[in-house]
């Protein structure tokens, strides 16, 4: 289980970089990893891509905080998931520094990234939406890692001794966010919400919701001496009155959406073993006789298709499979070659921008004193140059332009490969569907019909 949180960085980008690199709290600094910069040159890095956006944006960096259960997680696996969550989020465009610190009970991650990127020099918006980007991706490496997962409160960062008082089930707040939450599920009715916690035994003051009403909610549990408000500074966004009105309605939505769905889905076979068909003879004949008239639906979509046995749609199947199988292995590679050429990308205009200050140095009567006054643009000039000749690539030689449109193919390839492989996916499935209501209809399992295939394929 990992809980995450984010700020701004409007300061010193170095004071943060110096902080979450402290040899007590990372292992001797052997937890540490970075793109697009290092750690001691993280500022100067920051500085230059900066330089290049809306100077009324204060935000230089942004910090993120990564947090494990304690117990749950060794540090060289939190900085592998620190890792991918880093370059999932940020897709090789952004610098970071990340750092895994193992000084406290719980082991967690500081990501420290530029607040612009280093190909379109666009600023990180930091939102509820993006925020909710992050947790989502925290959430899906943690589940990929056997780690549990948060499930309540998945749209809102929590200080690591709330959250800890919340697993142990000390808080008040913890148990009246839990019994808000079950009794949203319950109510159809803003009003019969506020009956449903009564009737729990809360005390509830002030929850009208009109222009003269207190702006707060208040709840009190039995045996409570003060009085909990429901405000989002202190409860969360999803305990104010108005946001508990809104759930209770989008849930009443999301709901009648459902409903609408499982009217127009397509119709699967019913399945007849169960006790009630069994004791009604004439239920189980109506239910045959609506699997006739759906499989003979679905023989006439596939025939539609072109399909002209049930041979050539497991031949399809396999296609589609070992179709989408190789789609995403190749995102995958794409992903890894997107992410070096947009690093190339990044010192490759760095050297151009910055080259005339290494050559007039070089030129200099006065070197020394050349030096002192361009030091900043010297080092990220000798930076960028060496990083370049590194990656194989003569910086006197370089042609910009095509290691741009290298990158932007790169993007390209990896989007249009990404969409075919989801195509692939989803005709996979559908047709994985039609086929085993089929053979359902046919008292036959999937695997049979497989295995049925391959004996006719024989002969």
């Amino acid at each position: 289980m990992a809980i995450t949180k984010i700020h701004a960085i409007k300061a010193t980008v170095s004071g943060a970089v110096n902080y979450i690199c402290n040899e007590e709290k990372t292992d001797s600094r052997m937890l540490i990893s970075s793109f697009g910069t290092t750690p001691e040159s993280a500022a100067e890095d920051f500085k230059f891509t900066l330089s290049h956006t809306d100077s009324s944006d204060p935000n230089k960096a942004f910090h993120l905080i990564q947090s494990f259960a304690p117990g749950e997680i060794s540090a060289e696996v939190a900085h592998q998931i620190g890792k991918e969550l880093a370059n999932k989020l940020l897709e090789g465009r952004y610098s970071y520094v990340l750092t895994t610190h193992t000084d406290h009970e719980h082991i967690h991650n500081h990501l420290v990234f530029c607040a612009a990127d280093n190909i379109d020099y666009k600023k990180y918006h930091d939102c509820k939406k993006s925020y909710w980007h992050i947790r989502h991706l925290n959430d899906e490496l943690c589940a990929e890692h056997d780690l549990s997962v948060i499930q309540e409160n998945q749209h809102k960062s929590k200080h690591y001794g709330e959250w800890i008082n919340d697993k142990k089930g000390t808080s008040w707040k913890a148990q009246l966010k839990s019994d808000i939450n079950e009794v949203i599920r319950q109510a159809n009715t803003y009003v019969e919400f506020i009956s449903l916690m009564q009737a729990k035994g809360y005390e509830i003051k002030d929850w009208e919701i009109n222009p003269d009403a207190h702006k707060y909610i208040g709840f009190r549990a039995p045996g409570q001496e003060r009085w909990i408000r429901g405000r989002a500074k202190s409860m969360g966004d999803d305990f104010t009155k108005e946001r508990i009105k809104e759930r209770i309605e989008e849930k009443a939505r999301i709901r009648a959406e459902r409903m609408k769905r499982l009217l127009n889905r397509p119709k699967t076979l019913i399945d007849t073993s169960g006790e009630k068909f069994v004791e009604s003879p004439g239920l189980k004949r109506w239910a045959e006789r609506e699997n006739l008239k759906t499989a003979a639906k679905i023989q006439s979509e596939l025939a539609g298709m072109g399909f002209k046995s049930l041979q050539e749609v497991d031949k399809k199947i396999e296609v589609l499979h070992q179709a989408a199988k190789t789609g995403k292995r190749t995102v995958v590679s794409l992903d890894k070659q997107r992410k070096e050429a947009a690093e190339v990308v990044r010192y490759a205009r760095q050297y151009e921008e910055k080259k005339k200050y290494a050559k007039n140095y070089e030129k200099s009567k006065d070197p020394e004193r050349y030096y002192q006054a361009h030091s900043y643009d010297l080092h990220l000039a000798w930076g960028a140059k060496d990083i370049l000749e590194n990656a194989g690539i003569n910086p006197e030689t370089m042609n910009l332009h095509e290691i741009e449109s290298k990158y932007e193919k790169l993007c390209a390839d990896r989007e249009k490969t990404s969409e075919a492989y989801k195509k692939a996916e989803r005709e996979c499935e559908e047709l994985k569907r039609k086929r085993d209501s089929l053979l359902s209809f046919m008292g036959e399992e999937p695997s049979q019909e497989i295995e049925r295939t391959k004996d006719q394929t024989r002969t």
